[in-house]
């Protein structure tokens, strides 16, 4: 049987990608064995705004638009609870950070995002002397619970196979792609930091950068609201919070590190004041690149074959809409942006491939 469409990947990009095929009526097959992990232990936030310099984030605003309809739509569809929308607290250092806090509030397109009231801190097992600023339409997405519904979503409809992709089974075709036994017209890699393996796309620059998280359980913390400093404290429910992350740009395993947890702990301990057990530590490779922007299009030289990349740390807001960016240019001629578009690393194709 033919398909309109083969993935390779389901994380947030596959994910993405898979609504889009399934809103426009499109076949398709599902290839993945979890090997890339960077969506499950996400800490899932979505964020208009960069707060370590206070600016609005890449197409924040639009990406934000297109994001939350999309996790909602999802919600319905999987019958499980995935958007928690809540405030996410910058804890100020001092009276001059506060200082810039306002001034980024003043700015057009952020002033929607913040809110220009120092909120005073009124927890006893959190140290902020200079109180927090206050991020608006913020929230978490639980990627994990999304990730294994989806699979369960995919296997009742018999869409997806559980096993690691086989670069020497792809057998090109002037206008499909054949696959062992699958036929289809478009095959798309959305693999993460599996990219590198790849051979028809490891000419792209994308870095990849290791995060560890740690989960504990604070039962005296009781704080409501995701607080940011060094380090994001994301409260999930039952006295456990999520702590990360560690940005590491040599080490490109899922191990996770005695070094990784010490230096949360470090900044965790500079935050709270009250005791906590660790009762989980994980560690992904984010699919992080050069410029910081998405790795998206088609390959320079095969027409029916596809990349949807480098989503980053905010792939949570990115993968929704740099999905849909893609569908429209396979399917309807639409130009990618050029900030997107893999052709703006031509030049490291031809260079590879002589």
């Amino acid at each position: 049987m033919g398909y309109d469409y083969l993935i390779v990947g389901l994380g947030l990009a596959g994910i993405s990608f898979c609504e889009q095929l399934e809103n426009h009526g499109k076949t398709y097959k599902v290839i993945s064995d979890n090997s890339q992990i960077s969506s499950v232990v996400a800490g899932g936030l979505y964020n208009p705004v960069i707060l370590k310099r206070f600016t609005l984030a890449w197409n924040g605003n639009d990406q934000l638009k297109i994001a939350l309809p999309f996790y909602g739509q999802l919600e319905k569809k999987l019958q499980i609870k995935l958007d928690y929308k809540v405030p996410i607290l910058k804890l100020f250092a001092s009276i001059e950070e506060q200082n810039l806090w306002f001034e980024a509030a003043d700015r057009p397109k952020l002033n929607k995002f913040l809110n220009t009231n120092i909120i005073d801190n009124k927890n006893n097992n959190i140290d902020a002397p200079f109180g927090f600023g206050q991020v608006l339409q913020t929230g978490r997405i639980d990627t994990n619970k999304l990730v294994i519904g989806y699979q369960d979503f995919l296997k009742q409809k018999e869409h997806l196979i559980s096993e690691s992709f086989d670069f020497d089974a792809i057998n090109l075709h002037g206008e499909y792609i054949k696959y062992k036994s699958i036929k289809a017209r478009k095959l798309v890699f959305a693999t993460g930091f599996g990219i590198k393996f790849n051979p028809y796309f490891n000419y792209l620059p994308l870095n990849g950068t290791k995060g560890e998280l740690l989960t504990i359980k604070a039962p005296y913390l009781k704080e409501p609201n995701i607080i940011k400093s060094s380090v994001f404290i994301i409260p999930l429910g039952g006295d456990l919070y999520r702590v990360g992350s560690t940005y590491e740009r040599t080490d490109k395993s899922n191990t996770i590190t005695e070094g990784g947890k010490k230096t949360l702990l470090h900044k965790l301990n500079s935050i709270i004041k009250c005791n906590y057990e660790i009762v989980h530590h994980a560690a992904g490779i984010r699919p992080t690149t050069a410029d910081r922007r998405p790795l998206v299009g088609r390959h320079p030289e095969l027409k029916n074959m596809y990349v949807l990349n480098g989503l980053g740390s905010r792939g949570v807001m990115i993968a929704p809409s740099v999905s849909k960016q893609l569908f429209d240019s396979i399917e309807n001629g639409e130009a990618l942006p050029p900030e997107l578009d893999i052709a703006r690393f031509s030049k490291r194709y031809i260079t590879k491939k002589s």
